[in-house]
């Protein structure tokens, strides 16, 4: 079921390359989130004939429309603008670069968490799992990563799972991977991002077994609930469970798109060993 939703929303993007009208982007959008005409139309408060035309091309949606419907269907802040655009209106939603002045205060809150997650890990991500910023404790796991991979812009989910990456220092790889590429495919189905559909197709190129050199009893979770990172550093096993940041309410497409990856010790050897290793 998985490997058939990519490759539907691959198909769809591989021709969206020429402009589309609105109603047809709508339709997709709504056929994408499993939402009937009828649900839709009743969410938005318009009659379900009205909705048709719209998205037949009948009909042609004001502004408020096409955002009242992005809204009604969660489409992301970067897709509400090529709605907006193939309506007919100028975007709304700025994408401004993070390290901009317009930016400087929620670049600064993110140092501030990043910095305040010492002595553990902490890492800011992009919408395509490229790391933005880290703090200092990052750097110092990542012994053994052949370089290339930390050539910029540095990609967490390669980082992980590639061979000449961490995933020959994870011990329970099958596990982590499967964890990571179901992320994966959830954020594909959300958001149809061509990118994020190539990255899978990379990743599941990768074997899962291919460069393991240290394998747990099974698999685990922490206190029975959460996937466990178990990251082996100098004949240790160190334990992590991950928590996701995100902005609240954002209308700028960057902050919209961006993540805090924060990892907690999942036991007291990890936590004793990550204060033993943390810069000073």
């Amino acid at each position: 079921m998985e490997t058939d939703c990519i490759a539907m929303l691959s198909s769809v993007f591989m021709s969206a390359n020429q402009p589309r009208h609105v109603g047809a982007l709508l339709r997709e959008w709504r056929q994408r989130r499993r939402v009937s005409q009828l649900a839709l139309a009743c969410e938005a408060e318009i009659s379900t004939r009205h909705l048709s035309f719209l998205e037949t091309g009948r009909s042609s949606p004001s502004r408020q429309m096409i955002l009242q419907l992005c809204e009604q269907l969660r489409i992301p802040l970067r897709e509400r603008n090529v709605l907006l655009v193939a309506g007919g209106y100028a975007p709304v939603f700025p994408e401004t670069a993070l390290g901009s002045h317009a930016l400087q205060h929620a670049r600064h809150a993110v140092d501030l968490v990043l910095a305040g997650h010492e002595p553990y890990p902490a890492l800011a991500i992009d919408r395509h799992w490229n790391m933005v910023a880290a703090n200092r404790v990052v750097p110092l796991l990542l012994a053994g990563v052949d370089s290339v991979l930390l050539q910029p812009p540095v990609n967490v989910l390669r980082l992980s799972l590639a061979p000449t990456g961490l995933s020959g220092r994870i011990a329970n790889l099958e596990q982590w991977r499967a964890h990571l590429l179901e992320r994966l495919a959830h954020q594909i189905e959300f958001t149809a991002d061509p990118v994020l559909i190539d990255l899978m197709t990379e990743l599941k190129g990768y074997s899962a077994s291919q460069s393991q050199q240290h394998r747990t009893d099974g698999d685990r979770v922490y206190a029975g609930l959460v996937v466990p990172l178990e990251l082996v550093m100098n004949n240790r096993v160190l334990a992590f469970f991950s928590t996701t940041t995100v902005f609240g309410t954002p209308i700028d497409i960057t902050l919209s798109e961006l993540a805090i990856e924060s990892f907690f010790p999942a036991d007291a050897v990890t936590s004793e060993a990550l204060r033993q290793l943390a810069p000073r």
